[in-house]
């Protein structure tokens, strides 16, 4: 993980304790990230890094429920975390609950404006309300914040096709 999934002021500490999970996620061995994650957590039930990638570890293991209340608990130990307020924002609409989606995805936007994750998670909550106008608006925001190729043509696609027709 980059310096740029920091939180602005946090403890390097908290960051380093979780360092070895973050390399065990990057190899996709997410059953083990989620044993030394949670013994971090157990160690500093205030690390809002361990809670945060506990969600990517639930989340990769399909456990969507429980990595939503792992980002939750990312988000109240720290409101700053613009990475688990976006992924909270994603896991709770594919969970299917749009208004609360909508609603951590506008406050990671309002934290800070213009950020290309919050404009694709909002954008996506939209399609996924069936609000194509508004989807269209912020996907294609994304789009002009110059995401990575991949991203960037899947968006495309849904500009173009039938769902945003």
């Amino acid at each position: 993980m980059s310096n740029a999934d920091k939180i602005e002021g946090a403890d390097a500490a908290d960051w380093d304790a979780i360092e070895e999970a973050t390399e065990l996620l990057h190899e996709e061995r997410f059953y083990e990230a989620l044993v030394f994650l949670r013994d971090v957590i157990k160690a500093n039930p205030k690390n809002a890094y361990a809670f945060h990638f506990l969600g990517v570890a639930l989340y990769e293991t399909g456990e969507l429920e429980a990595a939503r209340d792992a980002y939750r608990a990312s988000v109240a130990r720290a409101p700053q975390y613009l990475g688990a307020r976006v992924a909270l924002s994603h896991v709770l609409r594919q969970m299917g609950d749009t208004r609360e989606a909508l609603r951590e995805g506008m406050a990671a936007l309002a934290q800070v404006p213009g950020d290309p994750d919050a404009l694709h998670s909002i954008g996506l909550t939209y399609l996924a309300r069936d609000d194509k106008a508004a989807a269209r608006k912020y996907l294609e925001a994304f789009l002009a914040s110059g995401p990575e190729v991949e991203v960037a043509e899947e968006v495309r696609a849904m500009l173009v096709g039938e769902e945003m027709n």
